[in-house]
């Protein structure tokens, strides 16, 4: 009874300080204050995830995030709900700081974490690795409605949602290309630039699948925001 009563205080006092902050009766940096406004210019963090999360079905907020992130996109319509993948608060990213080898569907949480990724992960790899930027980056697509691994039955791909982007590849600034298929197995600086991405995909996308997952991913990096976490 008595560690029974214990635990309901402290709930209780961490229910208290949640409604504190929520409604902004306890003041806290915007970065761990999970109902502000996620910042891309910020490194993400534990709450990452979370805000990226709100941004599903709150299309006002995904455009509030993306106002200031350098993202070229435009909003797509929503699809009709009968089709077998419906599409809701969708954009066509068209690329930004970087450029892409074309543009792809994403949900809005798939299009903010591809902004952190390339932010704080991709680019920050790029300098210390060559001392150049990643001009552009070199995918397999997005959207696809389909089931995991093309199988016939089983669960719905995060393509079929458009929360997933596959990788295969970059370009630098200077014009080298780098590629998963191609360099992960070496023992050099591209191999090496490829892990330290791959690495820090983790701190934005829920599931990061790399050649070291299984032989399916040998060519690309699969990066989602989908519900289960894995970094591989």
């Amino acid at each position: 009874m008595r560690v029974l009563k214990v635990l309901l205080g402290v709930m209780l006092v961490i229910g208290g300080l949640l409604v504190g902050v929520w409604r902004g009766w306890l003041p806290l940096p915007a970065a761990w204050n999970p109902w502000a406004p996620l910042d891309v210019r910020a490194p993400p963090n534990l709450l990452t995830r979370f805000k990226l999360m709100r941004l599903r079905d709150n299309p006002p907020l995904c455009d509030q995030v993306l106002s200031g992130a350098g993202l070229k996109f435009t909003r797509q319509a929503d699809s009709n709900p009968d089709v077998d993948c419906p599409l809701n608060n969708t954009l066509r990213v068209q690329g930004g700081e970087v450029a892409l080898s074309s543009s792809f569907l994403a949900s809005c949480p798939l299009a903010v974490a591809f902004v952190l990724f390339e932010r704080h992960a991709l680019q920050p790899a790029a300098e210390a690795t060559y001392g150049q930027a990643v001009a552009r980056v070199d995918h397999l697509g997005s959207f696809a409605c389909r089931n995991m691994y093309n199988r016939e039955n089983g669960s719905r791909s995060q393509h079929a949602t458009a929360d997933a982007l596959d990788i295969a590849g970059f370009r630098l600034a200077d014009g080298r290309s780098i590629s998963v298929l191609r360099d992960w197995p070496k023992d050099n600086d591209d191999a090496r630039f490829l892990r330290k991405v791959r690495d820090g995909a983790c701190d934005m996308f829920s599931v990061v699948l790399s050649p070291d997952y299984n032989a399916a991913h040998r060519n690309h990096f699969h990066l989602d925001v989908g519900p289960w976490w894995v970094c591989r």
